[in-house]
């Protein structure tokens, strides 16, 4: 007599959040913090780029030696910084000569150094915040130290298949809250991945476009004043934030997110 034998079944739900992991690759890219929280499930670490300005005013300020708290943006974040005993950086507008911390990466490179700054943004910081409670290391990368960033991810013995390298691009946002995918962290995530190319999981698809963008960009300094994002800040009276953040490859600095506040690893 024949036996039939059960069949198991996966739903289509729990295969689509499979797939949506990237599974079989070492350096895997999404956007966003549903990106985010998507890679830091199933990464072992997560690096976020926010080039204009988070993740570039991290650099800045972590290489000054601040320990550097990621924090949503909100008024919030100066109830925060005075529970911890930091400073909190404010808008560009709101700076005064008093109070000079911002989310300006070319304001942090002369304001005085302070041991702990919280750093609110709307896109880097809010998904450096809640990639922290992931428990894998978070890793703040831009232009200046994506090389850096590559290096030292292989070093720590990051993307195999076993543990793979969530690269998120932050992305800005449009009047409605939505997400708006941006030039310039494309092209930065895209710096990172160049970084990791060859490591022994290789790179999923998403990464590998991301990746054939930086390869049809013959000048990335340019790409990043000529972007939207870049504009804008133009326009608005700080186009040496813009200068600052297409430097690329000129820092050694690697903030990692640890306890709560980034430092150089």
């Amino acid at each position: 007599m024949t036996r039939i034998r059960p069949q198991y079944r996966i739903s289509p739900e729990a295969l689509a959040l499979a797939v949506f992991a990237q599974p079989g690759s070492g350096a895997r890219f999404d956007w966003g913090l549903t990106g985010a929280a998507e890679l830091g499930r199933v990464c072992a670490a997560l690096v976020v780029v926010d080039v204009l300005s988070f993740t570039t005013a991290v650099e800045v300020a972590v290489g000054r030696g601040m320990r550097v708290h990621p924090f949503p943006w909100g008024e919030q974040a100066a109830d925060y910084a005075r529970r911890v005993g930091a400073v909190a950086a404010v808008g560009r507008r709101q700076m005064t000569p008093e109070h000079p911390w911002s989310l300006s990466p070319a304001a942090l490179r002369t304001a005085p150094v302070v041991a702990d700054l919280v750093l609110p943004s709307p896109n880097g910081s809010a998904i450096s915040a809640a990639a922290s409670a992931t428990g894998v290391p978070v890793v703040a990368a831009c232009f200046r130290n994506a090389p850096a960033v590559g290096r030292w991810l292989r070093a720590e013995g990051y993307g195999s298949t076993d543990a793979p390298v969530g690269v998120v691009a932050a992305g800005e946002r449009w009047p409605d809250g939505s997400l708006r995918p941006c030039v310039e962290d494309q092209l930065g995530a895209a710096s990172v991945l160049d970084a990791l190319s060859g490591v022994p999981g290789g790179l999923s698809v998403e990464a590998a476009m991301a990746l054939a963008a930086l390869a049809s960009t013959p000048d990335v300094p340019a790409a990043v004043r000529g972007c939207v994002s870049g504009r804008e800040l133009v326009e608005r009276g700080f186009g040496q934030d813009v200068e600052v953040a297409a430097q690329v490859g000129v820092s050694d600095v690697v903030p990692v997110l640890r306890q709560g506040y980034f430092v150089a690893a």
